[in-house]
């Protein structure tokens, strides 16, 4: 089973891709946290295997949060899931220890590969955006 914890500010997104999870077989949604700040206090207790972080958020930026996070618990294995697809966000992402970078508006089964993938070690890099030259994308 792979156990995923989610990190985004809106409510609405947490719900709507913990929906998607859920219904994944072998993913299981451990826990939900509304910002950054939370993250690595929520990863200890609830002890994931991938967090799936947004980039912006009001208190603790998901960059920031990646940075402390894989500092304090290095197993744990974050992709962003970010409505923010730019270079520069994209760039921050591996500079933190993401493993992965997700649009928000991709489709339910790009999620679920992309969990899946990461949990197996990979990564999940788009190939399509703009920095896929300096990061391997799969």
């Amino acid at each position: 089973m792979i156990r995923v914890l989610l990190v985004d500010d809106h409510t609405l997104v947490r719900s709507a891709v913990a929906a998607v999870l859920n219904a994944a077989e072998g993913i299981e949604v451990v826990g939900e946290c509304s910002d950054g700040a939370q993250v690595t206090s929520v990863a200890r207790t609830v002890q994931p295997d991938l967090v799936l972080m947004d980039v912006r958020m009001p208190i603790t930026s998901g960059i920031d949060a990646t940075r402390h996070l894989v500092a304090e618990l290095p197993d744990v294995r974050v992709v962003m899931l970010t409505a923010s697809g730019t270079r520069r966000n994209m760039e921050a992402a591996a500079e933190s220890g993401a493993v992965g970078f997700l649009a928000k508006g991709g489709s339910p089964h790009q999620l679920v590969d992309a969990v899946r993938a990461v949990a197996a070690g990979g990564t999940a890099w788009p190939c399509d955006m703009p920095t896929a030259t300096l990061i391997e994308c799969h």
